[in-house]
């Protein structure tokens, strides 16, 4: 009798846990153009993460100033987390490609689940996070989104000083 492995979506609370034990993140199938998800997460994550961001995409040589990897195999040290932003029919390569390179997360984006591939991510040792934004969960867990997914700058939880 085989044991098949059954994903579960980590909750708030692990979400939180892996974030704050990633210190590098690969984003697979980041984007130069400026109005791709990818590009908009990129510079998120830039600007107000303190992950080493890596792109991968084996069209493109730089993004936001910085180096392309044409895959996570070429990609300069090991990934803590792989962002994923690719076709649904593409992400159980991904996720082969992210147990390779020895992920801890493989994360896939907004509008992308697949169970099988969440499974075999799992099976593999692999913390899984499927259909949901990493730029979004960061803003969420320092205080700083706005219900459309962007800081206002309107309101805050973030104590301020008092002038």
């Amino acid at each position: 009798m085989s044991t098949v492995t059954v994903w579960t979506p980590p909750s708030a609370k692990e979400r939180l846990a892996i974030l704050r034990r990633t210190r590098t993140l690969a984003m697979v199938g980041a984007s130069a153009n400026p109005s791709r998800a990818s590009n908009f997460v990129a510079t998120y994550l830039l600007a107000e993460s303190d992950f080493e961001v890596w792109f991968v995409n084996p069209t493109v040589d730089t993004i936001l100033g910085r180096p392309v990897y044409p895959s996570l195999a070429a990609l300069p040290g090991r990934p803590d987390l792989v962002d994923v932003f690719r076709r649904p029919d593409e992400l159980m390569s991904v996720a082969d490609d992210a147990i390779a390179a020895g992920a801890r997360t493989l994360w896939l984006q907004l509008g992308l689940r697949d169970e099988a591939v969440a499974a075999h991510a799992t099976a593999a040792g692999l913390d899984v996070v499927m259909n949901r934004c990493i730029k979004i969960e960061h803003a969420r867990f320092r205080g700083g989104l706005h219900l459309a997914g962007f800081d206002t700058g309107v309101l805050t939880s973030r104590r301020t000083r008092a002038i």
